[in-house]
């Protein structure tokens, strides 16, 4: 998503000059602070630990293990050989009346010990377990007798009901991969985009490094490897994000959308109590741990780390790098409004507010007519700021502000009540759909505190959506939240026939909160100055959105091939005919296969891809060649993505191997010049992790319509998709309107005809291309139909 242009962008932190003296020993203290933070983590979370910790055996395992041992002392049996007793020989004597409890005391130690060393023995197993990938490179839809066992293993020692965390003792290290394999796919990678000459240039750079600074620079991070949790994860989070100085508006967040023909209900405030106590619900779920951890397939668990940040949390802007704070609870969300800031109360003694009591606050906000303060309007401007400067004007603030900036920082979330319409018109269905992107992304310039983990968006006429800060997770974990989020405010919370919340308001709640800024004569020009910054970034972003309801999954499917490496193989397509050439393309894999794991670079732009491209340009290639083309592009994706998802992909390699050889002041040409890659064409795929959540056959206009991105180059592209139901695939554009280069429509229109005429190359007919255009041609593929229903239907299964 939005990490491609930070991970362009991350400068180098060291001067000019060159390193101090004993750098190579403050490598091996940020190694050692590395493994301190992560143990640190764990500590943290003892008690969870604990209560997950013994997964997958159970609390009531070592009573039965107890009760058998105590059985078999009463049947004169001795199940320890005789350890009992040498326990009982360290005991102290309380005399001889006690000398029952003495031996009620050793075997409740003895059981615990082989309790213990039982649960270990079944962690270190799955964990051996999960380290078998073998299942992932088979071809699909067969499996062979290894994978069949490893399946039936994994079962047996998995456990049953696990909680969220439950896996996390059990996942396995990230593993480093060889440097000899990185750099030679990393060659690979870049053929297709480089002249000879630049490649043979490129390829000498890259012998030089394997033989004079690979080996050095691959042995501190193989030891990082065995000290921290993963090698890659917190340098990333740092460098790439914290260490950033530039706005976080368009660089570092990303926006979800709201159901696309669906509005539940039209009134601002009743949607907007329904997702603040949806929100609220699946925080409470997450605290006590009982959202299921997340399994590929139906079987690999993937870590749930990532999890934790999602409430509570603020990027706190530093001069030098920023820091996330996360808080272990807060009762109240910030509200914006009309450029004024409101403390709400989530809480109240008996429990979380009901959402006709968060909608009565919320309406209370909306009927205040109060002016915002001098200055007060535009404030939040200041957090799409240079990092640098914001923390100054922060720090000065912090003095005659400081209750009005914690009620913000300190909040569960951030709420923006926007007061104009979003979502898509029947008037201007394109217009309206590209307008509420752009709204999502980057607002007014001063409407969201960009450093809260998420803001969360109402519009006036009952329209959601989600502004996502990027640092603290990935896009599947917050799409996770989003997903429950509208599948909760809309099936089971629902609204009354009026269109308000359910249930009735609470006349004896205290009014929202306003917050009172009294702000130094000296933030008022840093404001002035953010705002016009904010403004120009804004107004430079070009968003387009259109969903393609040719085809869609099921087309794809019937066709034996990976839906997401259909579409990257026709990305490929649409951007050769968009700009003449090919580029580095960035697609964002997880690696969460692995403890602590992130993202992973897929590098699209393949040789077999760009073979493709260039015959479907050449009128003297016949279908059936082109096909055949198309399928050895599809499967060396497959190949590539499945290789990142197992920790054996590029970019995260060599970033990390970057970071030492900063800190050993060690020059790489070969580093220094992949450091320097600008990806023009960045992608991600949305994925619906919880289809059970919604019945998109019997009702498929409730589904999200995903989200998108900035572009990570001024002269590239950020393209996200998401597959709405079977028949329906949603893209969302980004380019600079300052750039001559891009123009998001015209790609538009590129990807909508290279995935037709590659769909008309899986045709015996060619007259079936013709029926594919045809096809959903009413409102240029948008529905017509917008219905406004004021309830949702039955939710397609219990939450």
């Amino acid at each position: 998503m939005a990490e491609a242009r930070q991970a362009a962008d991350f400068p180098p932190w060291l001067p000019s000059g060159g390193a101090p003296e004993g750098l190579r020993g403050s490598l091996l203290q940020e190694i050692y602070l590395c493994s301190l933070r992560s143990w640190r983590r764990h500590l943290g979370r003892f008690w969870n630990d604990f209560l997950t910790g013994i997964f997958p055996a159970s609390p009531l395992s070592w009573l039965f293990l107890f009760s058998a041992i105590q059985l078999a002392w009463f049947l004169q049996l001795d199940p320890s050989l005789g350890l009992v007793e040498k326990i009982k020989d360290f005991l102290p004597d309380w005399g001889g009346q006690h000398h029952y409890l003495r031996g009620v005391l050793a075997a409740a130690l003895f059981a615990s010990c082989l309790w213990g060393a039982l649960i270990f023995t079944l962690h270190v197993a799955l964990r051996l377990l999960l380290s078998y990938h073998g299942w992932l490179l088979e071809p699909h839809g067969s499996m062979s007798s290894p994978t069949k066992t490893w399946l039936a293993l994994v079962r047996i020692f998995s456990g049953r009901h696990p909680m969220l965390f439950s896996y996390q003792r059990s996942l396995p290290r990230q593993p480093v991969p060889s440097v000899q394999d990185t750099v030679s796919k990393y060659l690979e990678s870049v053929r297709p985009v480089l002249s000879d000459e630049d490649f043979d240039w490129m390829a000498v750079m890259a012998q030089e490094f394997l033989k004079l600074q690979a080996s050095l620079l691959q042995w501190y991070l193989w030891l990082k490897s065995w000290w921290a949790s993963n090698y890659v994860t917190d340098w990333w989070e740092e460098f790439v994000y914290l260490r950033s100085r530039n706005s976080l508006m368009v660089n570092s967040n990303y926006y979800l959308m709201d159901f696309l023909y669906v509005t539940p209900t039209p009134l601002q405030a009743a949607r907007a109590g329904n997702a603040v106590h949806a929100l609220l619900l699946y925080r409470h779920r997450l605290t006590r741990q009982e959202i299921p951890p997340t399994l590929l397939m139906g079987m690999r668990p993937l870590c749930s780390a990532q999890f934790e940040k999602i409430f509570n949390t603020t990027r706190v802007p530093g001069v030098e790098k920023d820091s996330l704070r996360h808080l272990r609870d807060s009762w109240h969300v910030a509200v914006f409004h009309r450029g004024r800031f409101f403390r709400v109360g989530t809480h109240s003694p008996k429990g979380l507010l009901s959402p006709r009591s968060l909608e009565q606050q919320f309406q209370r906000i909306l009927d205040d007519c109060s002016p915002a303060c001098p200055h007060e309007e535009h404030l939040a401007a200041l957090t799409a700021a240079p990092r640098g400067m914001w923390a100054q004007v922060r720090e000065s603030m912090k003095a005659r502000a400081a209750a009005a900036l914690e009620a913000v920082e300190g909040a569960a979330f951030f709420v923006s009540l926007d007061s104009e319409p979003g979502g898509l018109t029947r008037e201007d269905p394109a217009a309206s759909l590209d307008a509420y992107a752009h709204t999502l992304l980057a607002g007014h310039g001063h409407d969201r505190w960009l450093d809260k983990s998420f803001t969360l968006i109402v519009f006036s006429n009952g329209k959601l959506g989600l502004s996502v800060e990027h640092s603290w997770a990935d896009c599947p974990i917050s799409g996770h939240m989003w997903e429950f989020t509208l599948a909760t405010e809309c099936f089971h919370l629902g609204y009354s026939a009026d269109g308000h919340c359910k249930g009735q308001p609470d006349p004896t709640l205290p009014q929202p909160q306003r917050l009172q800024w009294d702000l130094p004569d000296q933030v008022h020009s840093s404001i002035s100055l953010a705002l016009r910054g904010a403004k120009t970034l804004a107004g430079n972003i070009d968003c387009h959105v259109f969903p393609f309801s040719h085809f869609g999954k099921s087309f794809i499917k019937h066709c034996h091939l990976s839906s997401d490496s259909f579409i990257q193989v026709v990305l490929q397509l649409a951007y050769f005919r968009d700009r003449g050439r090919f580029c580095l393309t960035y697609e964002s894999a997880m690696t969460r296969l692995f403890l602590e794991g992130g993202t992973e670079t897929v590098r699209s732009c393949t040789r077999e891809a760009c073979n493709f491209v260039k015959a479907m340009e050449d009128k003297e290639k016949t279908d059936s060649q082109c096909l055949t083309l198309f399928r050895l592009a599809v499967d060396k994706h497959q190949t590539l993505l499945k290789a990142a998802m197992i920790g054996q992909g590029i970019d995260r390699h060599l970033f990390a191997l970057y970071i030492v050889s900063q800190f050993l002041n060690l020059q790489s040409p070969f580093l220094s010049q992949v450091h320097s890659e600008q990806w023009q064409l960045s992608t991600s795929q949305i994925p619906v992790q919880q289809a059970h959540l919604f019945d998109v056959h019997n009702y498929p206009d409730y589904v999200s319509s995903g989200g998108g991105f900035g572009p990570a180059d001024d002269n590239g592209y950020g393209v996200s998709y998401i597959f709405m139901g079977d028949d329906t695939v949603t893209f969302h554009i980004a380019s600079k309107k300052s750039s001559t280069k891009t123009d998001s429509h015209r790609l538009g229109q590129h990807i909508e005809d290279a995935l037709l005429d590659v769909a008309a190359l899986f045709q015996t007919r060619q007259h079936l291309k013709h029926r594919f255009r045809r096809a959903g041609e009413e409102c240029s593929g948008y529905r017509q139909r917008f219905p406004s229903r004021k309830t949702a239907p039955t939710a397609p299964t219990e939450l």
